[in-house]
């Protein structure tokens, strides 16, 4: 009886620790069912938080194309509500050739399992809106497809940026071409009386000979009335004699000559001043900057009351490729800043060195004034800085001519130097002859 007893207490005591081993397991598995659940409810919260937040579209379908899920910002262009779309085709939101394209993205990524991009207008409730769309094939866990998930990005509202951009732009572009304009007004504005000048001469010749030749016209008058008259060959030989007609006649031509000559500079100097205002935004052309930087020094030499001496060195002749009208406004600038750094000294001259560096032209003008102090030559190409007296200067000369230089491809600096002085290097692309 003892053993059969002892066996028995063994068994039941075997039972009670397998009941305890198999309810401690449901325990475990019930924290980890629990631990699962808690992490399954935390990832779908978090995917509808990434659904309701994010900007981009996001569009979850099955492998029919019909939507499963869709993003709150998806929702809202198309005005409608998650159980509205549910179960809608994709393509019926896209219309005419942009739902077939849509619907062959999807069929080929579902075929090939590799991503796939389009854009397309989507029709949505404020109108057509363009869309950037990237497709990924859905996997379930043995890797096979279930459908498709599309992530979209609107791009109407970055196109029509692009457009305020351009039209900013295009807005900045005209406000820099007026400042070019009023500088470069104000610099022909400086240069009045050395123009008032050279046309009253040339303008004064020809008012002189127009003198003389109205009273050569007089006398010749006189004589063929008296050949009309019927006056004998005797009376017009003594009266040709008296008029000086002979004579007056080699002065005719010198009269007329000298009005030519007078007119032809009045119009080579009008020319030279339609030069100097053009506007110069027209195409880029291969011109000579030797050619250009003559003529803007010596109309800036016309309106200086001092004597300046000009001088140049190098390449007689330097081919750029650039706008003309623009390069005479810079250095027009760079002229004009070295005559009124120079306004108060003995000796004042500036000197052009012009070379060539493989593809680029390089010109340097330098003069012998007082140079730029240290402390400033980080700041001369600042908008609005100058030196120059309060109603004598804009401080835009340098800046707008820093900026054209650049517009051309090439550069404007400042450069350091042993002599007395300043010296600026304007750096082009060469241009070559055709």
């Amino acid at each position: 009886m003892t053993n059969g007893t002892d066996i028995g207490d063994r068994a039941w005591s075997d039972v009670l620790q397998a009941m305890d081993r198999t309810y401690a397991e449901l325990v475990d598995y019930q924290e980890q069912l629990e631990a699962r659940n808690a992490e399954l409810t935390n990832l779908r919260n978090f995917l509808g938080s990434i659904m309701s937040s994010i900007s981009d579209f996001l569009i979850v379908t099955d492998r029919e194309g019909k939507i499963a899920d869709a993003s709150q910002s998806f929702r809202h262009a198309l005005g409608a509500g998650i159980d509205t779309l549910k179960g809608q085709h994709i393509c019926s939101f896209f219309d005419g050739a942009d739902c077939d394209l849509v619907r062959e993205a999807i069929s080929s990524t579902l075929s090939l399992r590799q991503e796939t991009r389009l854009s397309a207008e989507l029709l949505a409730k404020q109108g057509p809106n363009p869309v950037e769309f990237r497709i990924a094939p859905r996997l379930d866990r043995r890797g096979k497809s279930t459908g498709v998930i599309l992530t979209g990005r609107p791009m109407g509202e970055l196109l029509r940026a692009y457009a305020d951009l351009e039209t900013s732009h295009k807005d900045l572009k005209e406000a820099q071409s007026q400042l070019v304009r009023n500088e470069k007004m104000a610099s022909l504005g400086r240069l009045l009386a050395g123009v008032s000048h050279e046309l009253n001469n040339p303008i004064s010749f020809v008012y002189a000979n127009t003198h003389t030749l109205e009273k050569y016209m007089n006398r010749f008058e006189s004589y063929f009335e008296q050949v009309q008259a019927g006056a004998s060959r005797d009376e017009l030989i003594d009266l040709r004699a008296d008029l000086r007609l002979d004579r007056n006649l080699d002065n005719l031509r010198h009269a007329v000559q000298g009005v030519r000559d007078g007119a032809e500079r009045v119009r080579d100097i009008v020319e030279d001043l339609r030069r100097l205002s053009a506007e110069g935004t027209g195409e880029t052309t291969t011109f000579d900057l030797a050619e250009t930087a003559r003529l803007s020094a010596h109309w800036i030499e016309r309106g200086t009351k001092s004597e300046v001496a000009i001088t140049f060195t190098g390449e007689p002749t330097c081919l750029v490729v650039g706008r003309p009208g623009h390069m005479q406004q810079v250095l027009m600038n760079l002229v004009q800043n070295a005559v009124d750094a120079m306004a108060e000294m003995d000796s004042r001259e500036i000197c052009f060195n012009l070379s060539y560096h493989a593809e680029e032209a390089v010109m340097e003008i330098c003069d012998s004034g007082p140079g730029i102090p240290p402390d400033l030559r980080q700041t001369i190409f600042d908008p609005f800085f100058t030196t120059k007296e309060v109603g004598k200067g804009t401080g835009l000369g340098l800046s707008i001519s820093h900026k054209i230089v650049e517009e051309h491809g090439g550069r404007l600096e400042l450069m350091d130097r042993s002599d007395p002085g300043a010296c600026f290097r304007i750096t082009l692309p060469r241009g070559h002859r055709t």
